[in-house]
């Protein structure tokens, strides 16, 4: 089985570069960013659920869901997000430079 034109073209390109991690800064903001609408709409949906409960057990239950949903789900959303916009940001500051 011959390799595809796209697999041939990477071949003689050579491997790709990985784009460079953002910064612990944005990193955070991005986390942030995914946790807390999670948070809010668990306590407004959950809470008067677990009024009466220990607080502990509320962050234990609000935490079960919303750490997978934002680690799996939200958070690799939004750092694909910021992926296309700081790419844009560079070609259009490359753009700018030529």
């Amino acid at each position: 089985m011959s390799p595809s034109p796209a697999q041939q073209a990477a071949a003689q390109n050579g491997p790709a570069a990985a784009p460079p991690l953002p910064s612990i800064h944005v990193r955070a903001f991005i986390t942030w960013l995914a946790i807390f609408p999670l948070v809010a709409v668990g306590l407004v949906a959950f809470g008067p659920l677990m009024e009466s409960w220990h607080p502990v057990l509320r962050a234990f239950f609000l935490t079960v869901l919303i750490v997978p949903a934002a680690v799996y789900f939200v958070v690799p959303k939004l750092f694909a997000m910021y992926g296309m916009f700081a790419k844009r940001r560079a070609q259009n500051t490359a753009r700018k430079q030529a």
